[in-house]
């Protein structure tokens, strides 16, 4: 009986020949990730170990990104956690203001993630990083205390749903799309500690981008991680993005999966999640007049070049509805760059949006967006949950750049194709 993708790489991880789901494991770490919330707590709980540093100061990375620049006094002194710790260990991949970006998008860009990796983050969107060929998931900051002092972390094997990806998208329907459909279909339990391993002709015609955002969302069906075969444009991005030796694992033939799905990018639609579970999915054409309050562009899960230049070409020569507050928020400090290089900052802001440095800050209604009662959003991010971005009686709707940006435009939830239609005539 063979095995998939990610009970390969844990194998090989682990030492040994074989695992199989269910299998109890201690696997060897390339990466413990914590950012500036989850820091601090496994700062403390080395503390309490009495260990002698880190494990390898080459394969931690500490982002603070989801108060920062600091927003008040006690994001300010988790920073300084986080810094001085940093400082002490001689921590290679610290990302001070200036440096930084959302993590999960900075990490790749930086190549520090690698096809063949493990990786632990103390963030439930590690799962980011399957999108390059690696097992990565989020573990609580308990395990990455244990996981910074001794380069180890135990998991349990986990079983899989492979996803057959055939077809090629239609306009104005993204990653973000996709994922979303997938979830709806599956439910925010469908996957749950399951590996969701993502196949088939069609992902040639999935940008990494695209691939990002499907990875990132697999925790919110419940996945342990998400998964894709590193293809030549993954190897193109690795190779473009770092210089670190990669390792590619293919599932055996005879794998074992516990379910099956095809997903045929040619039937999608635009896609958004209501209020409160991204599983409330409805298509663009089911939407029906839903006015809305804010729309946010940015986050781990869309805040890429792709995300960027998407939302821009909706955007231009128009201007944001009356009433509505629009914010793009670029990922990282070089898509901020390109952002301003391509002119799409000056495309936002002649719009009437503003454009904020790189921060996870709204996403779970820290700053930059946080709403009041009463108050709807359409948003990039990744969770729609009650009071995720504030109030809880606030609504949140997920959606694509693109979505998000034509509905920036209309003051309603509206179809991409429809706003940008309107700019061409």
């Amino acid at each position: 009986m063979g095995m998939t993708m990610t009970q390969k790489i844990l194998a090989a991880h682990a030492g040994l020949e074989r695992v199989s789901a269910g299998d109890l494991i201690e696997a060897d770490l390339d990466l413990v990730l914590g950012n500036d919330i989850t820091s601090p707590v496994a700062i403390k709980e080395m503390e309490k170990m009495k260990v002698d540093g880190v494990f390898d100061k080459d394969k931690i990375a500490l982002v603070p990104d989801h108060f920062v620049p600091n927003k008040d006094i006690k994001s300010a002194e988790h920073c300084k956690c986080v810094r001085e710790f940093a400082l002490k260990n001689d921590v290679t991949n610290y990302f001070e203001v200036g440096k930084m970006g959302i993590e999960h998008a900075l990490l790749p860009e930086q190549g520090l993630t690698v096809a063949g990796d493990v990786i632990i983050g103390a963030d439930s969107h590690t799962c980011t990083y399957g999108a390059l060929g690696a097992f990565s998931t989020g573990v609580g900051s308990t395990d990455m205390a244990a996981g910074m002092a001794t380069g180890k972390a135990w998991f349990k094997v986990p079983g899989a749903i492979r996803f057959n990806i055939i077809g090629e998208k239609a306009p104005f329907v993204s990653g973000k799309d996709v994922i979303l459909h997938v979830i709806g279909m599956i439910g925010v339990d469908g996957a749950l500690y399951k590996s969701m391993e993502f196949v088939g002709e069609g992902i040639k015609n999935l940008t990494m981008d695209d691939r990002f955002t499907i990875a990132n969302m697999a925790i919110e069906a419940g996945g342990k991680n998400g998964i894709f075969p590193v293809d030549e444009l993954a190897e193109q991005y690795m190779k473009e993005h770092g210089k670190r030796e990669y390792r590619i694992y293919e599932a055996d033939a005879d794998a074992v999966y516990d379910e099956e799905y095809t997903i045929d990018l040619s039937t999608l639609k635009p896609t958004v999640a209501f209020p409160h579970l991204p599983e409330n999915t409805k298509t663009i054409d089911e939407v029906g007049e839903v006015k809305i309050d804010q729309v946010v562009i940015g986050s781990c899960t869309n805040g890429r070049m792709d995300d960027m230049r998407i939302a821009a070409d909706v955007i231009r020569g128009k201007k944001v509805a009356d009433g509505v507050r629009c914010i793009v928020i670029p990922a990282t400090q070089q898509i901020y760059l390109d952002c301003i290089k391509e002119g799409l900052v000056t495309d936002f802001i002649e719009a009437g949006a503003v454009v904020s440095t790189p921060t996870c800050g709204p996403c779970l209604g820290g700053y930059m967006g946080v709403m009041a009662a009463g108050e709807r959003c359409v948003s990039t991010t990744n969770r729609n949950f009650v009071g995720r971005m504030g109030h809880v009686e606030s609504e949140v709707y997920l959606a694509s750049p693109a979505v998000a940006a034509a509905s920036a435009i209309t003051g309603y939830i509206s179809s991409p194709a429809d706003v940008y239609r309107k700019r061409i005539k």
